[in-house]
């Protein structure tokens, strides 16, 4: 990984992060699920996609984990008491947790195949 992550990357997380306040915080959609339990599929997604692009700009997966692991967690008791139209969901922080887990694998490859350079396996 290069030393300092370009500005694309530090954009991309930044719209990760916005994408995931939308999603988390946004009053619920009255639109049916397109299949049980989308909405674990979509919290994977919103933790699994900041959480390797902040890994990839900061070189850090233990304090991304942390950060993004409680995030996940206060996410859930802030849906449960301070937004009427939402509801907290301790199934949503598991799925949060997985995305993140995720999320720091994704970025662990992807820095293992840059260290390797192209071509090799």
């Amino acid at each position: 990984m290069s030393p300092r992550p370009s500005r694309a990357t530090r954009a991309s997380l930044a719209l990760a992060v916005l994408v995931q306040l939308v999603v988390l915080y946004a009053p619920a959609g009255t639109t049916p699920a397109p299949f049980p339990h989308a909405d674990k599929a979509v919290h994977v997604a919103v933790f699994l996609v900041p959480a390797a692009l902040a890994v990839l700009v900061t070189g850090r997966p233990a304090v991304v984990s942390a950060l993004f692991v409680a995030h996940a967690v206060v996410s859930e008791v802030v849906q449960a008491t301070l937004l009427p139209l939402r509801a907290g969901d301790p199934l949503d922080a598991v799925a949060d947790t997985v995305g993140v887990g995720l999320g720091v694998l994704v970025a662990h490859l992807v820095v293992r195949s840059v260290a390797r350079g192209p071509g090799r396996r």
